[in-house]
């Protein structure tokens, strides 16, 4: 089963795609269908933690067959221990999401919606096990279309604007890393991504590389500037697809500058980090006063996102100048570690966070702050929830979202005190619109009948944020395991940042 276990993750949700379609809308059962296909294919990856050796060599449980061999290009399949986080990562909120989603979508097309997320789990898989660059960039550019569909079909009044934005900004910057990928062949005579990677080549084309992967990864993250279409498709989209894009999908752009921009481009990386930091901190500051002014919760929460992520691409780049100015090895790894750790609980706190409007969503039919108030008197046991994700939101200690911000925050500081200081500067900024909602949301008097008449959450509810909780406290209290998993490829490819390619 090892042999072919990353075919199996990648294809099993796509296949399953068919029984459910074919089942039709017909009571319950193409949700069934659907919701044993993604358990099934979650227990399946569990068993990377069972085959993956965190002392071995980097790529494991590799797979390899031709696909177009005249051009030496590759089926081409592999992972490390990033990849094994992320994809445990998918299939874990892949569970979630059609859970949370049993009775909402029950009068709307039920099976094609439960189609299009196994699809959309299938090719997020794919992108983190790829390892031939054409085929990551076929998922890439795949996972696109049932994201669209999600938005399109199942979104807001506003949803066909939405899915255009989301769509021509994402393929526009993915046909720049097209570009380059060919570009990247021509000097290795391969797609192979450890080929590309060992190539050696000029500044000059690494400069302009860089920049073709920057434009491509900083949309996917998405970084500031062109970030304006992420609130738009989180506001539209159904509670589900809000779940995946933020807790999935916003982390294959930082999943692709650590397989593409630091491994393959590493001189043009070190001389243009001080862009990429200034990229990280503007949003941390910036984007952290627009969420404060907002009146949708679900474009707080998307803004929040933006601030969140660049935590990620501040530690994935200050690793330059602690490895090349500084030589600090450890605090590279530690930046590294934290970037990781940061991507990982993001994906479980923002899912929380959206999974908590969609139940308010669900009883009330909006999601303007100013519509509810009171909560905790009429929901005390979401109540408890909604503040316990807004904590860790915050970066609370003893939650997810404390680790991973305070080992990049440490490992700045040994960069640079001064950067340290503007990063946690976020930790003030972040508890100001976070408990600025729940101020507003969960206490104080019940303000109108119709939050007096809501209802407290039922056990599926439950079972969604009570799964999201334990990961998040437990990633918060014992980070440990997620640290180990990664370690080794983490010392790997601090050390080939230190090498230059010219």
């Amino acid at each position: 089963m090892s042999n072919h276990l990353l075919s199996l993750l990648i294809w099993l949700p796509m296949a399953g795609a068919v029984p459910v379609l074919i089942a039709g809308s017909r009571s319950s059962l193409s949700r069934w269908i659907g919701l044993l296909v993604a358990i099934v294919t979650f227990v399946a990856s569990l068993f990377l933690l069972t085959g993956y050796d965190t002392n071995g060599p980097v790529m494991q449980l590799v797979e390899v067959h031709p696909w177009i061999e005249s051009l030496h290009i590759n089926y081409a399949l592999g992972v490390d221990g990033i990849s094994v986080a992320l994809i445990l990562l998918t299939t874990f909120v892949g569970v979630l999401v059609l859970i949370g989603a049993w009775d909402v979508i029950k009068d709307d097309k039920p099976h094609q919606y439960v189609a299009a997320m196994l699809v959309l789990e299938g090719l997020l898989i794919g992108v983190f096990c790829a390892t031939d660059a054409l085929l990551f960039y076929v998922f890439f550019e795949a996972m696109l279309i049932p994201m669209f569909i999600l938005i399109g079909i199942w979104g807001g009044p506003r949803r066909v604007y939405a899915t255009l934005k989301f769509f021509i900004y994402t393929f526009l910057g993915s046909i720049f890393m097209l570009v380059g990928l060919i570009y990247l062949y021509q000097q290795a005579g391969s797609f192979d991504m450890a080929t590309m990677a060992a190539t050696p080549l000029t500044m000059s084309q690494q400069s302009w590389l860089f920049f073709a992967f920057l434009i491509a990864f900083a949309i996917k993250i998405p970084m500031v500037p062109v970030h304006t279409w992420l609130p738009d498709a989180h506001v539209e989209a159904p509670t589900g697809g809000s779940v995946v894009l933020a807790a999935v999908m916003l982390k294959v752009g930082g999943y692709g500058f650590l397989r593409f921009s630091l491994p393959m481009l590493p001189d043009a990386s070190a001389h243009y980090a001080w862009l990429v930091i200034v990229l990280s901190l503007i949003p941390i500051i910036y984007i952290g006063y627009v969420a404060l002014v907002q009146e949708d919760m679900k474009k707080l929460v998307a803004y929040s996102s933006i601030a969140h992520m660049g935590f990620v691409t501040l530690g994935l780049f200050i690793v330059f100048i602690l490895v090349r100015e500084l030589g600090n090895y450890d605090a590279a790894k530690l930046a590294l570690q934290g970037s990781m750790v940061q991507m990982m609980s993001h994906g479980f706190v923002s899912g929380a966070m959206f999974s908590c409007i969609g139940v308010m969503y669900d009883r009330l039919h909006t999601r303007q702050i100013k519509d509810y108030g009171g909560l905790v008197n009429v929901m005390p046991w979401f109540a408890l929830f909604m503040v316990f994700f807004a904590m860790a939101n915050i970066g609370l200690p003893g939650t997810s979202g404390f680790v991973g911000e305070f080992m990049v925050i440490l490992a700045s500081f040994s960069a640079n005190p001064w950067i340290a200081l503007v990063a946690a500067f976020t930790l003030v900024i972040g508890a100001g619109y976070t408990l600025w909602l729940v101020k507003r949301v969960v206490w104080g008097d019940v303000t109108s009948d119709k939050v007096a008449a809501m209802k407290d959450i039922n056990g599926r509810e439950a079972f969604v944020l009570g799964a999201f909780a334990v990961v998040v406290l437990g990633i918060g209290i014992w980070p440990e395991p997620l640290v180990h998993l990664m370690g080794g490829s983490i010392n790997h490819l601090v050390h080939q940042l230190a090498i230059s390619k010219i």
